[in-house]
């Protein structure tokens, strides 16, 4: 660690109600998050994401993965996954992620954004697969970005931008009352990857 890393006040919750958010900021200096960057995009099995809604299929620019503990499946957008083996980079960062945290994960799905323009839609993450009311520990590399948080009822939204090598956890009734997004902005041209480590049951 160096004198140059952000650390934030972990213990805060952004969330006014109804759920515990908590941004750790940079968990890794910025060597090492640049080596984990360079490491992910070249090691990882990236392949675009599928989604079939009203029965049509779409392919999105966005490139995902999904690995973890054993071959779980998952499903989302009427899709199923099956995990691959964890890669040595992959079992490091879980490792960190769950020493930071204070929880233990099962599985990480990955994204890949290429640029700015791509991102992802108000949505929470509430499918069956995974340990309801369970942690989901979010680490973030290369560009700096955006993400917002919008209440389910009341419409407040709650946003802050995550930095290269940061972490932020979403537990607690979170996914229950919150959507989240990454909103798209044609201001950034830099890749950026999302580790998003959580617990399938």
């Amino acid at each position: 660690m160096n004198l140059f890393e952000t650390r934030a006040d972990h213990t805060n919750n952004l969330l006014p109600y109804d759920g515990t958010v908590n941004y750790y900021g940079r968990i890794l200096n910025n060597s090492s998050a640049n080596s984990y960057y360079e490491a992910l995009l070249h090691t990882v099995d990236w392949r675009n994401d599928e989604a079939i809604l009203f029965g049509k299929k779409y392919i999105t620019k966005r490139k995902v993965a999904w690995y973890g503990d054993r071959s779980f499946e998952y499903a989302y957008s009427n899709t199923t996954k099956t995990a691959l083996p964890w890669t040595k980079e992959l079992i490091t960062l879980k490792l960190l992620v769950e020493k930071e945290s204070g929880e233990t994960y099962n599985s990480c799905l990955l994204n890949l954004y290429h640029t700015g323009d791509e991102g992802m839609a108000w949505h929470s993450d509430g499918e069956k697969d995974l340990k309801k009311n369970g942690a989901i520990g979010s680490l973030s590399f290369g560009a700096e970005r955006k993400f917002s948080f919008k209440h389910k009822a009341s419409k407040e939204v709650v946003s802050l931008l995550l930095e290269h090598g940061s972490l932020l956890v979403m537990k607690g009734l979170t996914q229950t009352h919150w959507l989240h997004r990454l909103p798209p902005t044609k201001k950034i041209f830099q890749a950026r990857i999302n580790l998003t480590f959580r617990t399938i049951v």
